[in-house]
């Protein structure tokens, strides 16, 4: 075992990590990226569609083009990346990052530390779906890289289960790959993915989508015969009556993201609702040396949002390395009417920044309000798949205590 000093140490090698230890390494402070893969990128490795770069970038990549484009970066500073490196201890007291890689254990002592391990998917046991564990039934992320990573599919005729931008984007993709897709179902009432993925991925391809429905059972003995799909009503349940069966040998679920935040959320303060850190407007968590961005903050719809928190991250992560006396926070978020998913939680309101959040129910139209002043309106359907980000420059609606609302237009 050995111990090792280092400046700002990164840990997470996806979008959001590779900003903020580019941006960290631009600030002149010695940097270290700990990856547990074997190369860094995440899951931007296998997302081989476009729809990436437009906010960032001004250009629409796909996955690996965006990757290449921070890789590039990164090659230009001086930090370092460390692969096949997996955190097994953070210590609060000590400043002290216990990793295990290949070159053994070794404790790095930080002066501070960007978190950004993003999200995992939902299994098909967080659904609770009754019938046999059996082969053929997949993750959408999973899946995703079987097909355009090791060019291999899971089966012949499949149903996607959820209406995630993942799911939905990978029935056009197995449908494009030769498989019968027979169709995505979504047991709440809308999509749960971008209105663009639901035209260009399903309609355009023909493939049915049922909203309202789920699967309430697994048929099959060591791989999977077929799955039982019914009706549910308003409260989700399923409706007697309105069940089919249909044929297929693989299911694929895509089923929302869990921020992944078991390194620091026993003594980092954490938002039940976000299921990630609660952050302030530098990225700066409730311990001082301790930043985060990206998807384990909260799930992002677009990887330019991630990239753009990763830099703020890194900045100011840097910053502090340097012994820089960070501005306090002056105005803290309450959530208000109808705002779900929030960030950040509090602001220093010293510099201009973005606030993140997604309405709790479908809006015809709304508006946003701060401390009951409107800040924004929004003429077209919100749904709570949709992050809503504003642009803030200015602080004068704010309070100590300011409430946020998002209330319906008549």
């Amino acid at each position: 075992m050995r111990k090792e000093k280092v400046d700002v140490l990164v840990i997470g090698g996806g979008a959001a990590g590779l900003a903020a230890a580019i941006e960290s390494a631009n600030h002149g402070v010695k940097t270290i990226l700990l990856e547990r893969e074997r190369k860094t990128g995440g899951v931007l490795n296998q997302c081989i569609h476009n729809g990436f770069g437009l906010h960032v970038f001004k250009q629409e990549l796909t996955g690996p083009e965006f990757m290449e484009l921070l890789w590039e970066e990164l090659s230009k500073t001086s930090a370092i990346v460390k692969s096949d490196s997996t955190v097994l201890k953070i210590a609060p007291e000590s400043k002290e990052v216990t990793v295990l890689s290949r070159e053994g254990v070794v404790i790095y002592q930080v002066k501070s530390l960007i978190v950004s391990t993003g999200a995992r998917e939902r299994s098909l046991n967080n659904l609770g779906i009754p019938g046999a564990r059996v082969a053929g039934v997949f993750t959408a992320g999973v899946v995703q890289k079987m097909v355009n990573i090791y060019n291999r599919l899971p089966g012949h005729n499949v149903l996607i289960v959820g209406s995630g931008d993942i799911g939905l984007i990978m029935a056009r993709r197995l449908k494009i790959e030769g498989m019968n897709v027979v169709g995505v179902v979504e047991i709440m009432p809308e999509p749960g993915g971008l209105i663009r993925n639901v035209v260009q991925c399903l309609e355009d391809f023909d493939i049915p989508l049922w909203l309202s429905h789920t699967v309430t059972e697994i048929h099959g003995t060591g791989r999977l015969e077929g799955v039982t799909v019914a009706k549910v009503d308003g409260e989700l349940k399923p409706i007697l009556g309105t069940e089919k069966f249909l044929k297929v040998d693989t299911l694929v679920t895509s089923v929302g993201l869990i921020p992944q935040n078991g390194l620091i959320e026993n003594f980092v303060e954490m938002d039940p609702i976000n299921r990630g850190p609660v952050i302030d407007d530098l990225m700066r968590t409730s311990v001082e040396w301790i930043f985060a961005a990206g998807n384990n903050v909260a799930v992002h719809d677009l990887v330019d949002f991630v990239y753009e928190e990763g830099k703020i991250a890194g900045k100011y992560a840097a910053l502090y390395a340097l012994g820089e006396k960070l501005p306090g926070v002056k105005y803290n978020f309450k959530r208000g009417n109808n705002v779900g998913v929030m960030l950040p939680h509090r602001v220093t309101g010293e510099i201009p920044f973005k606030m993140y959040i997604r309405s709790k129910k479908i809006l015809k139209s709304c508006e946003v309000k701060f401390n009951g002043k409107r800040f924004r309106i929004f003429n077209w359907k919100i749904r709570p798949s949709e992050m809503l980000d504003l642009h803030l420059n200015k602080f004068d609606a704010f309070s100590e205590t300011t409430n946020v609302e998002v209330n319906e237009l008549e």
